[in-house]
């Protein structure tokens, strides 16, 4: 039996791109939302646009902590942000840092991501060759697939994707770089302006036959198009590219979108994705936010 992981402060647990409530049988943060429900957490999903730029969603994102704020009767919120989500947090954590406790980067793309870079040079013709273009277009496509979306491209997936590339996260970075590591790989400063940072992520485990699980394929099959961190990457992003203040650890032993739900079959031994948001409550708790 779990002991209590009541936070001082509700936590929102803030959706990437193409994130929505659902999509197709993954409910996002279902099993994520209910374990933390199950140990005593207030705990909410903000709903932001799934495809947008880093400021955008996070101009979206004070408006609905403001919401939970006078719901509540809280005076500030943990922000867990999985991938996207954690860019969207550290701008609502820079903008309004009375506001937000702690922000915790799921998988965040905090430098960029290696494959935005490919696919945005994916779309300009002779930048790539074709058929290394094709590929990592085609990948990505069949990704969005078993999540039941939608290959066609919404309106705002130009302004996302550059918002994920190195440059343009380089960019959001000069204005927000609270909690940045001075440099690459090292861990950032633990608290800027009152706010806590934390960080975690993982990295494409080898193939098992236990598990078969699609997903994981297909991040797999994206890793290798990581030149900067080969090997050492969730599909989508780098592992020293997802460090942000208090690394907990950047190498568990799954794949990106792993990092906020369980595979239908568990190898034995495998790393509990879920678990680790349980214990971040409890250390949370600890640190009295």
């Amino acid at each position: 039996m779990q002991r209590n992981a009541t936070t001082l402060y509700p936590i929102l647990l803030v959706h990437g791109l193409f994130g929505f409530e659902r999509i197709g049988p993954f409910e996002l943060f279902h099993d994520v939302k209910q374990a933390l429900k199950a140990v005593g957490v207030q705990v909410f999903v903000p709903h932001l646009s799934a495809i947008h730029d880093n400021e955008v969603r996070g101009k979206q994102l004070l408006g609905q902590i403001d919401s939970v704020l006078r719901g509540t009767g809280a005076s500030k919120v943990n922000l867990i942000g999985h991938s996207q989500g954690a860019l969207a947090a550290r701008y609502a954590a820079a903008v309004a840092p009375q506001r937000v406790a702690s922000v915790t980067s799921v998988s965040g793309p905090n430098h960029g991501s290696e494959l935005a870079d490919f696919l945005r040079k994916a779309l300009i013709p002779g930048r790539l060759p074709e058929s290394v273009a094709q590929n990592v277009a085609t990948l990505f496509s069949d990704f969005l697939c078993l999540l039941g979306g939608t290959t066609a491209l919404p309106k705002n997936a130009l302004a996302a994707l550059n918002a994920l590339t190195t440059v343009g996260v380089g960019d959001f970075n000069d204005k927000y770089p609270q909690a940045l590591p001075e440099s690459w790989g090292a861990q950032g400063a633990e608290r800027v302006n009152g706010v806590r940072y934390y960080s975690w992520s993982g990295v494409v485990p080898e193939m098992n036959l236990q598990t078969l699980d699609p997903v994981q394929g297909i991040c797999r099959a994206l890793s290798q198009y990581f030149i900067t961190e080969p090997g050492q990457n969730d599909g989508f992003v780098g592992r020293y590219s997802s460090h942000l203040g208090t690394v907990i650890r950047s190498d568990y032993p799954f794949d990106h979108l792993r990092s906020l739900r369980r595979a239908s079959t568990e190898p034995a031994g495998a790393a509990d994705s879920i678990q680790l948001y349980v214990e971040h409550a409890l250390r949370l708790q600890a640190a009295n936010l």
